[in-house]
């Protein structure tokens, strides 16, 4: 990635930066495969020989709990006159780089799907229509963009799933990156049928364009930058359900995706990102928030656990079935928009990004009802908040005519349309009124919700 030809989000690369890169690039005889000047991308192509070369790193073959991948050793560095011209290179190591946070409502303590669910869970419009999510629009005129580095959607469950449920099946586009299809048939299906089936239920006017990407730091990059500068497609909403505690990012990784987050809220995109489904620790050691939802320009996604009659931090770890992330970032320091939110000093000591932001129903006891390979289940996860929160902004941005863009300096000043969660924690954190580390601001009161959204 490279750095903005002007000092301001949104600005493309400067072509004599990437003029730079390219003659880097030949000298060490690696192909130039792809320039993007809007996602201030150069792709490189060469031998393993020549990487090592041109970056000053080791690259090799590993394997780690029966997985083959691509790492490397020694830090990454570039020549003298691209210090300041190169923000990040990405796409030297393969491994998977991110986790689906998501959980079947059948899985106990083992993480085994069982034969079928145990809870009823949810129609995702009923949970909507709990949250008071506006009636007057269905997000007609809006697409949300999901982002998915595995798996796949069958057209058929899709069609069997919203006719079940009553509900006109909404358009859905596959978008491929980096050579990654549609590819149902593995574990990440869960994530992907949820995704779309719960922004098809909340929101069925709008359209949804899924972009498959490999599970690396660089297809990750690729898939939101393809999502942002769609000019076939427009989204105004992105949706994020995968992501990896900050301990397992490289710093120049998230400060390169942090900046791509930044030209989104300058383009007029909001994007959404899961806070993880693993309590305070996020499946580390210590206290841990997850990436990308930590990014200051990312709304990040907590989970509450809703029965009937109330609403309470998701901690079902007791049972196996997962605890919302949250905690507080030791990579990104505290933004504006959390001033007056106290929230507590990180890990080190040091103040820093709050996470989460917002929150909804993510307890897969108290799940949502969707559709996978052919069989009906309830999955649950903050995977499940991030495209509720993306659908009820689609309809927002429908109701608003304008798209809502960054909205974090809009929720943080206005606390009266969330509902305050005040009972429970993850692990770390404990619940209290105003924003806290285990569901931020509180989940939605729809309607008024989506009138801030629209400033």
């Amino acid at each position: 990635m490279l750095r903005r030809a002007q000092d301001r989000p949104g600005a493309p690369a400067d072509q004599a930066d990437i003029d730079k890169v390219e003659r880097f690039a030949y000298g060490h005889g690696l192909a130039v495969t792809s320039v993007s000047p809007q996602a201030r991308s150069v792709g490189l192509l060469g031998t393993v020989d020549q990487m090592d070369a041109a970056f000053g790193v080791r690259l090799g073959d590993y394997e780690r709990e029966g997985l083959r991948y691509r790492g490397r050793e020694g830090d990454v560095t570039v020549p003298e006159d691209l210090a300041d011209v190169v923000v990040g290179v990405l796409g030297l190591d393969d491994r998977p780089q991110a986790q689906a946070h998501f959980r079947y409502a059948a899985a106990g303590r083992d993480g085994a799907v069982e034969a079928r669910a145990p809870v009823s869970g949810y129609p995702p419009q009923e949970v909507a229509k709990r949250y008071g999510f506006p009636t007057g629009a269905d997000g007609t005129g809006q697409t949300v963009a999901v982002i998915e580095l595995g798996g796949g959607y069958r057209t058929d469950d899709l069609r069997t799933y919203f006719e079940e449920q009553g509900i006109t099946m909404p358009v859905v586009a596959a978008v491929s990156v980096d050579g990654a299809e549609n590819s149902p048939g593995d574990d990440a299906d869960g994530e992907v049928m949820l995704d779309i089936e719960v922004i098809g239920a909340v929101a069925p006017g709008a359209r949804i364009a899924v972009y498959f990407a490999p599970n690396t730091t660089r297809g990750f990059y690729d898939a939101i930058a393809a999502a942002m500068h769609d000019n076939r497609r427009t989204p105004s909403v992105i949706s994020i359900s995968w992501g990896q505690n900050e301990v397992g990012w490289t710093a120049q990784a998230m400060d390169s995706y942090d900046a791509l987050f930044a030209d989104a809220a300058e383009l007029g995109i909001t994007v959404y990102a899961a806070a993880g489904d693993d309590g305070a620790a996020d499946n580390a050691d210590g206290l841990n928030v997850d990436f990308p939802a930590s990014s200051p320009h990312v709304v990040a996604c907590g989970g509450t656990t809703l029965s009937a009659h109330d609403e309470v931090v998701w901690n079902q770890t007791s049972t196996g079935h997962g605890a919302t992330g949250g905690g507080v970032s030791v990579h990104f320091g505290l933004p504006e928009y959390q001033d007056a939110a106290e929230v507590p000093k990180n890990p080190e000591g040091r103040p820093g990004r709050g996470v989460p932001d917002v929150s909804g129903n993510a307890d897969p006891l108290t799940g949502y009802q969707v559709r996978v390979d052919g069989r009906d289940t309830v999955i649950g996860g903050t995977s499940a908040v991030a495209p509720l929160w993306a659908g009820l902004t689609a309809i927002a941005n429908q109701s608003n005519t304008r798209p809502a863009g960054d909205p974090h300096d809009r929720l943080y000043a206005h606390l009266e349309v969330f509902v305050d969660i005040t009972s429970g924690d993850n692990n770390g954190y404990q619940a209290g009124p105003g924003w806290d580390a285990c569901t931020g601001l509180g989940s939605p009161k729809g309607t008024e919700v989506a009138q801030v959204l629209g400033g």
